[in-house]
């Protein structure tokens, strides 16, 4: 018999028969009856084992099988009214693959030091198979977006040897007696990747090594990044609006009712979003009694109450020199500030960075050489500006940060199976 998942019993007729392999959530015991709370990756369902249709060493063992035990079930659908979704499985065969120890150390009323520790064993969970498995659609929905629009996956190394986003924030490692580090950005890749292919992206991790406990940083985290060649920053905001908020729709059209199970307030983002400068934003601030001195940056608190005051997502752009990384293009019209914009979103802060490219040699040359690193270390960088430089931008999408807004998520760490903080390493 072919094995089917839990997902498909719901759509059975009475009496079909069919072969289920998943784990024990529960065993009930009711006289002669045991009741089975068995999960799959598509749901749950109740398998009813009555005693006389088993020997009485086989009903014995299932009886005392232990919380997330494997097994394969056999029997035959029944719809019953009282049984968890309507429909339960009454079992004619029940074959024990693993039976699990008794001392499952994930149960109600544990720290989450403990649920940190057992990662490995909490992400079984209900709640947390949901949202592994939005976050699988919404990366699926991501790469497919970008392909129906024309970019193509282009793959970049995680090893590096030069400062992206700055070098406080770099995991150094010996690469066989030299310096090397993990990437913060797959940004410049992309970039070379723009002269082959013109519209490429990424989907990999990013590395940061920024010594901050706030509920919105991981050392490690999924970085969705996309370049484009001939390109400014409008283009380049008005690709980061459509991507998201087409993207967002179709994940709440596919699994919304999943979504809702842990967000029941979420409502998909709609176009168009706000565009300030960040001039109008130090000035939106100050009217709430917020002074932000200028040519200093954004920080979490002031990103979040900027979307309130605005009411929903807003791109902020414009910002000073000072704020950003030395690849941002100045502003030919204010050469204070770069061609650059953060997308803020509610209850998360700045989902998105991106921005225009300088595309001139000698520009970014003394921009390498204004911040202080050495033009040496980013030769081949530049070696890009001297063979046929075109005008190009591209943005940086945090993955878990957008989760944190579908779902409503306290800590970005349950954004991700195995969050990397400044205290986390393990499992």
């Amino acid at each position: 018999m072919e094995k089917n998942y839990i997902g498909e019993v719901f759509s059975k007729n009475e009496g079909e028969k069919v072969k289920l392999a998943g784990w024990v959530h529960t065993v009930a015991s009711l006289g002669k009856l045991l009741f089975i709370n068995l999960r799959d990756s598509s749901g749950f369902v109740q398998v009813v084992v009555k005693k006389d249709k088993l020997d009485p060493a086989g009903f014995d063992e299932i009886k005392g099988l232990g919380r997330e035990s494997s097994v394969i079930v056999e029997g035959e659908v029944r719809r019953d009214k009282r049984a968890p979704g309507g429909v339960e499985i009454l079992a004619q065969k029940v074959v024990v693959v693993s039976a699990s120890n008794k001392d499952f150390p994930i149960r109600k009323g544990v720290s989450s030091k403990v649920l940190g520790d057992y990662r490995h064993l909490s992400i079984r969970s209900r709640k947390f198979s949901k949202l592994l498995l939005i976050r699988s659609e919404l990366l699926r929905l991501f790469r497919e977006w970008l392909i129906r629009n024309g970019f193509r996956e282009f793959s970049c190394p995680t090893l590096i040897t030069a400062a992206c986003e700055g070098g406080a924030t770099l995991f150094e490692l010996n690469y066989f007696g030299k310096k090397a580090y993990l990437t913060q950005s797959s940004q410049f890749y992309l970039e070379a990747g723009i002269f082959s292919l013109e519209k490429v992206f990424t989907l990999q991790p990013s590395f940061r090594a920024e010594k901050s406990k706030t509920r919105r940083h991981l050392t490690e985290f999924w970085h969705l990044e996309v370049e484009e060649a001939w390109c400014d920053l409008n283009g380049i905001i008005n690709l980061e609006e459509a991507i998201v908020a087409d993207v967002l729709r179709e994940l709440d059209s596919k699994i919304g009712h999943e979504i809702r199970s842990i967000n029941p307030n979420f409502s998909p983002p709609q176009k168009p979003f706000k565009r300030i400068t960040y001039d109008e934003a130090i000035t939106l601030l100050s009217r709430e009694g917020i002074q932000i001195e200028w040519g200093s940056d954004l920080g979490a608190d002031e990103e979040k109450i900027l979307v309130n005051i605005v009411g929903g997502p807003v791109f902020v752009t414009h910002f000073p020199k000072s704020t950003r990384a030395f690849y941002h293009k100045p502003d030919p019209q204010r050469n204070e500030v770069v061609l650059s914009n953060d997308l803020l979103f509610p209850k998360v802060g700045e989902i998105i960075g991106g921005g225009e490219r300088i595309s001139d040699y000698d520009v970014l040359l003394r921009r390498i050489k204004e911040e202080g690193y050495s033009p040496e270390d980013y030769s081949w960088y530049l070696d890009l500006r001297k063979y046929g430089s075109v005008p190009h931008a591209g943005f940086g999408l945090g993955i878990e940060r957008i989760l944190v807004y579908i779902l409503d998520l306290p800590n970005i760490k349950f954004a991700v199976p195995f969050p990397r903080t400044i205290s986390r390493i393990y499992p």
